[in-house]
């Protein structure tokens, strides 16, 4: 069995607990406006390489020491890793019998039946939640949001932590309503750890016209640190959660 992978990070502090290898799985269906990683859309793409199962668990084994000494462990990123479940699942299989701690980066836009076939293998979930409202959602993303929130619940049922991520997008995810909505949302997920709340940044919107694709943000600035802050005080409020910018 292989998977196709667009990059690897052997050396990550951000995406989740500890010193991480960051595995980028290529292919999403999703079609997020502010995506910086337009490039690992399609699964045929150019930019991304086969990896053997065994090949790709000799490459996690190498991060072992740096795992051990910081609680860290591999996370699983994209694009959208849960396309990929078959592959996924054997080598987040391979990383519990080693004792290595696992995370999945997802956005959770996928049938309940995948994810459910993977939380036994899954130590953390860091999910997004692009929006709260189905329709912004659609707009923004190219779907409706049922099945990221439904799944969040499934995760929550099953005792997994869950980090949340939501990207701050003036103009579109910022209204005070929906940040109301997915902060109650948020407080009925008995395992949600912490939230951060993401930066609409343009650091990869080159890629966009490198690949032909019309950029719609153009317009759009990054968010002040008083929108951030406003946000977060709004979330705290409700949910009682932590929250980081």
């Amino acid at each position: 069995m292989y998977g196709i992978i667009h990059s690897i990070d052997s050396f990550s502090t951000v995406d989740g607990p500890g010193i991480r290898t960051v595995v980028f799985m290529q292919g999403c269906h999703l079609r997020c406006k502010y995506c910086q990683n337009p490039d690992a859309w399609k699964l045929g793409s150019p930019s991304a390489r086969k990896y053997e199962a065994e090949e790709l668990i000799e490459i996690i084994k190498r991060g072992k020491p740096y795992f051990d000494a910081s609680r860290g462990g591999v996370t699983f990123s994209g694009g959208e890793p849960l396309l990929q479940a078959e592959f996924l699942k054997q080598i987040l299989s391979f990383c519990q019998e080693e004792k290595i701690h696992t995370a999945i980066d997802t956005s959770l836009y996928v049938k309940s039946d995948t994810v459910l076939k993977i939380i036994p293998y899954t130590d953390l979930f860091l999910a997004d939640i692009k929006h709260m409202h189905p329709e912004k959602s659609r707009l923004l993303t190219g779907f409706y949001n049922l099945l990221n929130l439904e799944n969040l619940k499934i995760i929550s049922a099953h005792g997994v932590p869950l980090w949340i991520r939501y990207v701050v997008l003036p103009g579109y995810t910022d209204d005070p309503r929906d940040i109301e909505n997915m902060a109650y949302f948020i407080k009925n997920l008995a395992t949600v750890e912490r939230i951060d709340l993401l930066p609409y940044h343009t650091l990869g919107r080159h890629k966009w016209s490198m690949l032909g694709i019309d950029y719609e943000l153009e317009e759009i600035s990054p968010p002040s640190s008083q929108l951030l802050q406003k946000i977060k005080e709004i979330i705290i409020s409700i949910c009682e959660k932590p929250v980081y910018i």
